[in-house]
This record gives structure tokens, sequence and C-alpha cells, in this order.
């Protein structure tokens, strides 16, 4: 078992996408990650390449040159090429350079212009609020001011309502009572004439029963006498016959 798990290990694995080798990067630094990693320090700028030295043992065409003259001077020219390409394009990235910081420059030059407009209006915006809020805390205390002229305006006029009510609710208390009593004895009076209205009724009412029975009793008692004298005369009647 070992060994087929050792062959499999072993097996090289192909990345087939971008993903895949950074996933074997990452796989390959985790296995071992005790192992110090060495980033590389950015490449120096070249320098200028030096002047190459005058010659001044130059052979001429006429005076015995030797085959190697011309390629020494050959060699220096291209020196000298290169030199000057070099110069050239260190020019060029002056240049850029310049006009990138100039650039950057006039950049921060209108952001400060802009941000300083936009500062000016923001100050003449909290100048206006605070005077607005100077206004509303003046209009805000000149209300104070009259709400506490009224308020105080009012409480004299309620002290002196107040006032005027109980000397108000202090008559209608004595009134009331007068009333009262005014009440009092007119409901005694009325309670004492019915009193005596009843009494004269019962009065009436016995009188005129005393009368009626009397006049049932004289009526009875002459139904009787009439009674006796037909009977007598009946008998009369029968004893004539």
């Amino acid at each position: 078992m070992s060994n087929k798990k050792e062959k499999e290990e072993e097996k090289p694995i192909v990345a087939k996408t971008a993903v895949d080798l950074q996933r074997l990067k990452l796989m390959k630094l985790m296995k071992n990650p005790d192992k110090p990693i060495v980033l590389p320090e950015r490449p120096k700028p070249k320098n200028t390449p030096t002047v190459p030295e005058f010659v001044r043992n130059v052979m001429g065409s006429s005076a015995g040159a030797g085959s190697g003259e011309f390629h020494v001077y050959r060699h220096l020219r291209r020196k000298e090429y290169a030199r000057q390409k070099f110069i050239q394009e260190k020019g060029h990235k002056e240049l850029l350079d310049a006009q990138y910081h100039e650039k950057l420059e006039q950049n921060r030059k209108l952001a400060e212009e802009a941000t300083a407009k936009k500062r000016a209006k923001r100050l003449k915006r909290k100048q206006k609020m605070k005077g607005k809020k100077k206004m509303k805390s003046t209009n805000v205390e000149n209300n104070n001011k009259e709400n506490s002229d009224t308020l105080h305006s009012e409480t004299e006029d309620s002290d002196s309502a107040e006032e005027t009510n109980e000397t108000e609710v202090q008559s209608d208390v004595s009134c009331d009572k007068e009333t009262i009593k005014n009440t009092i004895h007119t409901e005694t009076e009325q309670l004492k004439q019915v009193k005596n209205n009843k009494d004269e009724s019962d009065i009436t009412c016995k009188d005129a029963i005393n009368d009626t029975t009397s006049t049932e009793v004289e009526q009875d008692q002459k139904n009787n006498t009439t009674n006796v004298s037909n009977e007598s005369m009946k008998k009369e009647t029968k004893e004539d016959k």
C-alpha cells in the first residue's frame, strides 16, 4: 500500500489551466512552510557608459595600418552609438517624468481650486445657517418674552377671575342657602295645607256618610210605615167583606 501511494505521489501532475498552475505552486510552497522565501531585489538603474578614450596612434591608410585597427575602430564606434542611444533614452524618460510631474501639479492645483470654491460655498452656507439660527434664537427669545408676558397677564387675569369666581360662588352659595330655606319653608307649608285639606275632606266625607245613613234610615222608616198602613188597609178590607 505504501509503495502504491509513493508511486501515485511521484506521478507528475499536468496543469491544464492557470488555476491548476496556481494551485500546484501553492501546494509546493505549503509542503515545506519553514523554507525561507527569497524575494529578488529591484534592478538597479544603468549608469551612463563612459566616453571612449581618444585613440592617438591612429594608423593612416598609407602608413601601413594593421589588419586589426579597423576592428578596434568598429568597436569604439559601436560603443559610442550605444552611449548616444542611452543618453537619448534617458533624456526621453526624463522628459516623460517631467511631463508626468507637471500634470500631477496641474491636477493638484485644480483640485485645490475646486476644494477652495467648495470650502467658500460651505463657509457661506454655514454663515447663512448661523444667521438663520441667530434670527430663530432671537425670534424664539422674543416669542418667549411675549409668551411670558401673556402668561403673566393671563395669570393675573386668572387670579382676578378666580377671585371673582370665589366671590360669585360665595354669593351663589348664600343665595342657594336662602333659596333652600325658602323652598323648605314653602314645602312645609304645602305639607301643612295638604294635611289640613285631608282633614277637611275626611270630615266632609264623614258628614256625607252620616247624612246618607240618616236619609236611608228615614226612608226605611217611611217604607215600614207605608207597609204597615197597607197591611192594615188590606185587613180592614177583608173584614168588611
